[in-house]
């Protein structure tokens, strides 16, 4: 089959498509492809949720079983955990995660490991994308090498582009099939395959010159929202100490119709975007002698923010007359944002180490997260408990870390002894105000 064929293939909703990560990006993926028209694979190496699929069950709560079930009674699915079934497919996408070290330098180990998987597979006239968010040069200098380890050469054995993944897990306005999808090809040749194979799947496909500028396209988005993030974080700060109340301040700057665009304080950034992906930069910036000063100052603003919760948690508790030590602190919301049970780089995470390490016993409570399980940092080993008014009243401070929609602050502030409202959830309460300290 020659490059010629494989468009064919690709135009006619013939070609198989294998999706490598079976989590918040290449499950949507998946049945976005799926609706398109093209018979889909979704692989992943955890067997529990390739099961998981083939029953029909969703594993990720904001993706209800009945689409998974919809996939599943499609001629067009198929999952595997088996490496051998990758090599049938004639375009593979690479939705793995990209966190960080320890010493916030990129680690590329499941984007190698996967890369070292498909190398063992790789034929002739397949089209590989990475989506993973990464630095500018990702593709070409940490794929392409790889790949070729095989004898064929990229452009012309086989093809390659970067298409970045922009999943916003939870919402409601925009979809997988509706956001633009940014292409970029190691060649125009990858790059034509890569927007023909999208176009199927997404209602708009943007189509760049060259990896490096989809590369630098997602890096660009999570750096904008984390620089204006730390801004309005670092003012929040200030304006508490001069007695002015930051969320009134964004919302009278908000009415301004042009030139401002409203962004929003908290107890820190979560996600695995914002907090890891500007790092990525940082990192690539050294190799060319440069530094991204902006993006750094960005990144320290926004990491010191669940310590400023807990001193400003530590100071209301002593105007109660209780130190922190020995307090009993209860974390709302696990997740790292409002109404869904992602808790990938949640500040609540951060925020129950570190109440614990000043002497505090803490709880959490999440309708979306009944029980923590371990994760690459984290293993709290840790049980939601419910919410009640005798509950609440045996802690000593509440901490509002994710304002789900389903919290009844009312209830809330009417029992819990002291709140410390990290997201202006309780900005509609008129009684009780006294128990409440915005941080």
């Amino acid at each position: 089959m020659s490059y010629q064929n494989l468009l064919q293939k690709i135009e006619k909703h013939q070609a198989l498509v294998g999706i490598i990560g079976m989590g918040y990006v290449g499950l949507p993926l998946l049945q976005t492809f799926i609706r398109g028209g093209h018979p889909c694979l979704g692989y992943d190496i955890d067997s529990d949720k390739i099961r998981l699929l083939k029953a029909g069950r969703s594993y990720i709560e904001h993706i209800p079983n009945a689409a998974i079930a919809e996939c599943v009674r499609s001629d067009r699915f198929r999952a595997s955990a088996n490496p051998r079934d990758l090599r049938s497919c004639d375009a593979l996408i690479i939705c793995v995660p990209t966190p960080l070290t320890v010493n916030r330098e990129p680690d590329m180990t499941y984007v190698i490991k996967t890369a070292e998987t498909i190398r063992d597979q790789l034929r002739k006239d397949q089209l590989i994308v990475l989506e993973s968010t990464t630095y500018p040069g990702t593709t070409r200098e940490v794929l392409q090498p790889i790949l070729e380890e095989t004898g064929l050469q990229a452009g012309r054995d086989f093809y390659l582009a970067f298409s970045p993944e922009r999943e916003d897990p939870g919402r409601q306005d925009y979809s997988t099939a509706t956001i633009p999808k940014v292409v970029g090809g190691l060649e125009a040749r990858s790059g034509r395959l890569a927007v023909a194979l999208y176009e199927h799947a997404v209602k708009k496909v943007v189509s760049v010159k060259s990896c490096e500028v989809a590369e630098a396209c997602k890096i660009l988005e999570n750096v904008y929202r984390s620089v204006n993030i730390a801004l309005v974080n670092e003012l929040k700060m200030l304006f508490d100490r001069m007695g002015i109340d930051v969320w009134e301040v964004i919302d009278a700057a908000s009415t301004k119709p042009f030139g401002y665009q409203p962004f929003y304080p908290g107890p820190g950034l979560g996600g695995h975007c914002i907090p890891i992906d500007p790092f990525y930069l940082t990192w690539k910036a050294r190799q060319y002698e440069f530094t991204t000063r902006f993006i750094e100052l960005a990144g320290e603003i926004n990491t010191a923010m669940p310590r400023y919760v807990v001193q400003r948690t530590a100071e209301a508790l002593n105007e109660h007359s209780q130190a922190l030590k020995g307090s009993r602190i209860l974390i709302l919301g696990l997740s790292y944002k409002a109404d869904i049970d992602d808790v990938r780089e949640s500040p609540s995470l951060e925020l129950i180490e570190l109440f614990r390490e000043r002497g505090a016993k803490v709880d959490y409570n999440d309708p979306h997260v009944p029980r923590t399980h371990k994760m690459r940092e984290y293993d709290l080993k840790m049980t939601s408990k419910k919410l009640s008014a005798a509950m609440l009243r045996g802690y000593h401070a509440v901490v509002i870390s994710t304002a789900h929609k389903t919290y009844d602050w009312e209830m809330i502030t009417s029992h819990a002894r002291l709140i410390i409202d990290t997201r202006n959830a309780t900005k509609n309460i008129r009684k009780n105000r006294s128990r409440i300290v915005k941080a």
